[in-house]
Formats: structure tokens, C-alpha cells, sequence
């Protein structure tokens, strides 16, 4: 694959996108479940949960595996109620139990419940989603120089939107299951602080149903665009996470641009995500130069993503190995769109050696791709097909690259998940157990984030 292709390039193998509501949970409480605020969603369901403490009954859950010998075969589940309290499960309590009658109840109908997903790599603050369809040429042989100018040109046309069409893919990624993601906000001269500006104000208004950290990207080149300066003002404004692109490709001085992006991040005690899709030597070199620095610099153990990573699709079975071994020795993350075609990356190799990998959108209709579905589910499928024998097991594990690794049975097949005092963040799905959500990519009917409703109905 060349290094100058699109950043990503998959097929959907889900269904059409679909422009969800979001219903945000109030904050105040009321008595009776029938209190509801009329906020209409597409399917024309209303719903609207103001309750601070409230039971959720017929909630399916995972109860354990049914095996043959060392295989599992099924997954036994029962249905529950769930208590919530404040943002968090408070009490798993027999299926329509009720230990206090005046609070107000609500049915899942039965649907399964599975941990939030988490979207760990878009792009909120550039995009043509809810605006009108619009796909961009792209010729063979376009460079990431011939993109960086054209977004020179187009962010500007952008800009008055950017804040109108963060909450249409916010609402999109609610509608998939998604209440925590992670997205890339430009920073380069012809921006400015503009796009973190309107971020943040998006994200301040959406905090009661969406967690989102942001990453400063300096798309155009960290030394390419001079842009240190700004960067470091995106820091002081709040931004939580140091970008980076493509050191040797764009910036063309791959230790100077590495060594800029760390210092920024020491500076001022931030991560750092950097976007790396170089494929040739250079790609390899990089990733071992930044694993180099976290080994001797223990300040960033922990603190770095490699997005993307194609390099890593390059390496054989034993570099991978030793290259992974190191990453998950200093807990360095890898964010993957889970690409599709001639690009396999060492995904399910990295996992089994202890390397966190994470998934995300990238691009939702924009002038990079047109394919972005917002669906974390999707990529688990994705991820499952390319790299897994199926079976339950192995399917019910591959959710957890939509999930942050949050499953709801271990690999003994026992519940750790859901249990009294986590965050009330699940998304109910019409399956019946991981595995079918994962192969089926299966409906959500709702999506909560800390107790309040955010997209979706329950009765």
C-alpha cells in the first residue's frame, strides 16, 4: 500500500447511515415514570428519563457459558433489574424487584445489555455529515501535501458549521452506542485556535450525555506549519492530548518532529496521539524511535497512542512480536479504523501480547472518506472477521475492541460486568448475547451514559 492513500480505507459491511436524536436526561427527578419530555427521535419514539434514581427492569444479561468440554458453545443469560443511582448501577437486583415502590420504573424490554462503546478516533470538528452529500475527487497519486492544500482551502467554508455538524455526529455516534470518545482537533495557521474553540463549546453543552477528549492535531505538519506556538496555547486552552503527523512525510525530519511533539506533551503533562501512516522504513523507524523515548523517558509510560500505525502491517511475525512486547511493556496504545484490503495489520497480535488496541470512526463524510458509519460495533465485526476463527468465545472478546476491553464476562465466562457502583453507560442491543450483537451487528433500541438516557426508548 502506498503511503499516500486515503488514511482510510474500509468497506461498510453494515447497513446505511441513519441521522439518530439525541434525548438528554435532565438532572432534576420526578415521582412517576410518566413524566416525560416530548423529544422525538427518527423513529418518532419518544422518551426523556429525568429520574436521578430509578430501576431499569428486564435487563438481559450475561450470565456465564455453557460448554463442551473446553469449548463454549452458547451464552446462558437472565434478565434483571437494574437500580440506578446518581450516574452509577447502585444494586443488580432480581428481575422486577422493587425495594422502594415510589420510585419510578422503566422496561428494556428484554434487550441486551452491553458496555457504552467507545469511539477513540474521529474527527468532530471537520465534516460534510449533516450537511448536505458532497464526495471530493481524489486521483490516484494525491498526496497529503495535495490534502493539506486543499483543507487550506476548504476549512474555512467549514468553519461556520463546525459546531451544527459536531452535534449531528455526536447524535450519530449516541445512536450506534458511542458516549465516550476520543476526537482530533486541527490546529495549523489557518485555523488557529478556531475549531478547538467551537469543540469545546459543543462538548461543554453535551457533557450530561457525552465524554470526549481532545487531541491537537496539527494537521497541516507540527514542523511543516510552524505551528508549535499554537500547539502549545492548545494545551493552556485545555486541550488534553499532543497530535501528531507523519514526522518524515509531512514534516520531513522524523526525531526533530517526534522530539517537538513529546517535549510539548512533557511541558505541560499531556498524552500524545499521533497519527502515523507511513509504510515505508521511515514508518518503522518512527515507531521504534517513539518507543525508544517512552523507554528512557519514564514521564510518557502510558501517555502514548499510535494511531493508526501502518507500519506495523509491514513488519513479520517475529518483529511484531518483540516490537509488541516493548509497547505493552511502557502500556502504549494503538488506535485502528480496523482497515480492510491489501493493509492487514497485526491487530489480534498485538492484543494477545498484552498491547491495548483501541478503535474509532476516523472520518465520517468528509474530504477524506465518505464511508464513516460512527459504529464501534461495526469494527468489532470488522475486526472479528479479519482476524479471528469464530466461535462464542472469540466473538464475545472481539467486542472488546469497541468497549475499551469492558466485557461483561471474563474469559471464564464470568460476570465482571455489570456490577454495583460502575457508571450507568451501557447500550441496550436487540441480541441475545455478545456474540450475535458482534457477528449480526445488531440494532440498538438505547444507548445511557451515567443514568441518563441519550438516544433511544425504553417503556
Amino acid at each position: 500500500m502506498k503511503e499516500n492513500k486515503s488514511r482510510r480505507e474500509f468497506i461498510s459491511q453494515s447497513g446505511k447511515m441513519v441521522t439518530a436524536c439525541a434525548l438528554f436526561g435532565a438532572t432534576g427527578s420526578v415521582a412517576y415514570a410518566a413524566e416525560t419530555a416530548k423529544n422525538t427521535c427518527e423513529t418518532g419514539k419518544t422518551m426523556n428519563i429525568t429520574a436521578k434514581h430509578y430501576y431499569l427492569d428486564n435487563v438481559l444479561l450475561e450470565a456465564g457459558f455453557n460448554v463442551d468440554g473446553d469449548v463454549a458453545t452458547s451464552t446462558r443469560t437472565e434478565l434483571k433489574t437494574l437500580e440506578i443511582q446518581d450516574g452509577k448501577i447502585v444494586a443488580l437486583r432480581d428481575n422486577k424487584s422493587h425495594a422502594d415502590s415510589a420510585l419510578p420504573h422503566y422496561d428494556a424490554g428484554g434487550k441486551l445489555m452491553l458496555p457504552a462503546m467507545r469511539d477513540m478516533h474521529i474527527h468532530l470538528d471537520k465534516t460534510f455529515y449533516g450537511g448536505p452529500w458532497r464526495s471530493l475527487n481524489r486521483p490516484a497519486g494525491t498526496t497529503i501535501q495535495d490534502m493539506i492544500r486543499l483543507e487550506q482551502k476548504l476549512l474555512p467554508e467549514l468553519q461556520p458549521y463546525t459546531q451544527e455538524r459536531a452535534e449531528k455526529l455526536i447524535d450519530l455516534i449516541q445512536s450506534k452506542g458511542s458516549t465516550i470518545a476520543r476526537s482530533h482537533c486541527n490546529i495549523e495557521p489557518t485555523s488557529g485556535l478556531k475549531n478547538l474553540e467551537n469543540l469545546q463549546a459543543v462538548l461543554a453543552r453535551r457533557k450530561p450525555g457525552f465524554d470526549c477528549e481532545i487531541v491537537a492535531f496539527p494537521q497541516h505538519g507540527l514542523l511543516l506549519s510552524k505551528c508549535e506556538p499554537l500547539m502549545r496555547e492548545a494545551m493552556q486552552a485545555g486541550a488534553h492530548y499532543v497530535g501528531g503527523l507523519d514526522p518524515t512525510n509531512v514534516d520531513g525530519a522524523m526525531e526533530k518532529s517526534l522530539d517537538t511533539m513529546f517535549q510539548i506533551a512533557l511541558d505541560y503533562d499531556k498524552g500524545v496521539d499521533i497519527h502515523l501512516h507511513e509504510t515505508s522504513p521511515a514508518g518503522v523507524a518512527a515507531v521504534n524511535y517513539m518507543v525508544e523515548t517512552v523507554e528512557k523517558t519514564p514521564a510518557l509510560k502510558g501517555k502514548l497512542t499510535i494511531s493508526h500505525g501502518f507500519a506495523l502491517a509491514t513488519l513479520n511475525e517475529q518483529q511484531v512480536d518483540a516490537l509488541a512486547t516493548r509497547m505493552a511493556a511502557q502500556q502504549i496504545t494503538v488506535a485502528s479504523t480496523v482497515p480492510i484490503g491489501t493493509l492487514h495489520m497485526p491487530l489480534k497480535q498485538l492484543r494477545d501480547k498484552g498491547v491495548f488496541v483501541m478503535t474509532g470512526t476516523d472520518s465520517v463524510i468528509d474530504h477524506w472518506s465518505p464511508y464513516g458509519l460512527g459504529d464501534m460495533l461495526e469494527k468489532a465485526n470488522l475486526y472479528a472477521q479479519l482476524y479471528i476463527r469464530p466461535n462464542e468465545q472469540t466473538l464475545s472478546r472481539a467486542l472488546g475492541i469497541a468497549t475499551g476491553n469492558v466485557l461483561p464476562l471474563n474469559d471464564k465466562g464470568e460476570r465482571v460486568w455489570p456490577k454495583a457502583q460502575d457508571a450507568a453507560s451501557f447500550v441496550l442491543v436487540d441480541a441475545s448475547c455478545s456474540a450475535e450483537a458482534v457477528a449480526r451487528i445488531s440494532p440498538r433500541t438505547a444507548t445511557f451514559h451515567n443514568g441518563n438516557l441519550v438516544w433511544g426508548t425504553v417503556s
